[in-house]
């Protein structure tokens, strides 16, 4: 039943759910028509709401830009390379290889999401060549736990590093009083808990999953090559001035320096914050002074800068949406529909719910609570929800979904070459211990 349930899936979303951008201009259009017919503007006033806030998120999107951008450069750094071949030695069974990759999908997506979600993949290459008996459907299941189960509840997650962020739009518009610090939402013993729970269940379940015996798929050995490892340039035998330079390591590592000295000062002098700001500073930092050359850092920059065209393309209609919402009566109006079916005990859950839907056909990082921050806090604010635990429910929603949709999984299955449906069976019975393990937390935590 199970495998005819994720071949069904994987059919519906083959048909069904368009690109990325695509789904953005729908949503456009969409509100476009709800801000006249729900929100009572006249079309002149709708159209000067959508063009007021395209542009009123730059800031935000350059962040989420980076955050991919720098994670993936670090990601790729030769020490990263070696730590993670160190890591794919330890397990010394196949059961041991996917409880191994599970747990480190989950705990570097944690810690930085733009680097898990590309360590995962190459964790993937080294794991399947020293563990060639291990399930490769499920090993591949598993290094995609990260971007559905802990990315958005850790240090990098985007909605709690945008709350904890002065001046974001959230502060400017009046949504939220004054910045909530990562101490109330990622750095809680309820989130930290929960993170903790999640990692061990899931790695254990993963490790249960496995077939016994010759049940175990096993990869294309054509797959593993293409899983290629970073190769930084080769410094010419005969360098000219400027390619000595470029191939020197001072340039790259004295900046990657310099961004961790001011950090250090910072919290020296105890004005350290973590925002989104800080946290990419930092990874670009290490990114920078792990790589061994400018030539190096230029070759890994290029390859990041491949995954961005989403977020460049998406964010500003994103923003227009959000400029619809906030200068129509639609925010009112969306607001009424939560609390008709939310009190403050359940809004939590409601928002854990509506967030994992609404994802599954906008997996868009986080980027999408730009457009729904103005109801769902307006709601909360009337319910008497701390902004704090909206935005915990957002984020364990906005990961869950993730292990059914195909979105994020793209760069990983492109190099395992897999298809989503030959992983999807194992992602929806991951989905189901999630569920049950956030759904008890926020119902009766």
């Amino acid at each position: 039943m199970l495998s005819r349930v994720a071949a069904a899936l994987a059919r519906v979303s083959a048909r069904y759910v368009p690109d990325a951008f695509s789904i953005a201009a729908l949503l456009s259009l969409l509100t476009l028509l709800l801000g006249m017919a729900v929100g009572g503007a006249g079309p002149g006033q709708v159209v000067q709401a959508w063009g007021d806030g395209v542009w009123s998120l730059l800031a935000f999107s350059m962040q989420i830009t980076l955050v991919i951008f720098a994670g993936y450069v670090l990601a790729v750094a030769p020490l990263m390379q070696r730590l993670l071949d160190a890591l794919a030695r330890v397990p010394r069974s196949p059961r041991q290889a996917i409880a191994a990759t599970a747990f480190l999908s989950m705990i570097l997506c944690w810690l930085n999401w733009g680097m898990g979600i590309v360590a995962s993949a190459v964790l993937v290459r080294m794991v399947a060549r020293r563990h060639p008996g291990a399930d490769y459907r499920l090993l591949v299941a598993s290094a995609y736990l990260g971007m559905g189960t802990t990315w958005h509840g850790g240090p990098s997650g985007s909605v709690p590093l945008l709350f904890a962020t002065p001046g974001s739009f959230m502060i400017q518009d009046g949504l939220i009083a004054s910045p909530v610090g990562l101490a109330a939402t990622v750095f809680t013993a309820q989130n930290l808990g929960l993170m903790l729970v999640v990692t061990l269940i899931l790695s254990a379940f993963a490790a249960l999953l496995h077939p016994p015996g010759s049940g175990a798929v096993k990869p294309d050995p054509a797959a593993l090559l293409a899983i290629a490892a970073f190769a930084a340039p080769v410094r010419p035998e005969a360098p000219t001035p400027a390619e000595r330079l470029m191939h020197a390591p001072f340039l790259n590592r004295s900046v990657g320096s310099l961004g961790l000295v001011y950090l250090v000062l910072q919290v020296a002098t105890g004005t350290f914050h973590p925002t989104l700001d800080t946290v990419n500073l930092a990874v670009l930092s290490l990114a920078f002074l792990l790589h061994e050359s400018p030539a190096a850092l230029g070759r890994a920059a290029e390859e990041a800068s491949r995954p961005l065209h989403g977020v460049v393309l998406q964010f500003p209609l994103y923003a227009g949406i959000y400029g619809i919402i906030k200068g129509t009566g639609l925010a009112a109006a969306l607001a009424k529909a939560f609390l008709a079916v939310a009190s403050p005990a359940t809004f939590p859950f409601v928002v854990f719910v509506y967030s994992a839907v609404l994802n599954y056909w906008v997996p868009s990082g986080g980027a999408k609570w730009a457009m729904e921050a103005v109801y769902l806090l307006e709601a909360a604010k009337t319910l008497g929800v701390a902004p704090a635990h909206v935005a915990m429910a957002y984020a364990y929603g906005d990961m869950a979904t993730n292990l059914i949709q195909p979105f994020w999984a793209i760069p990983l299955l492109g190099v395992a070459r897999l298809q989503f449906r030959d992983i999807l069976g194992f992602e929806l019975l991951f989905l189901a211990v999630y569920t049950a393990l956030v759904s008890a937390l926020l119902l009766f935590g």
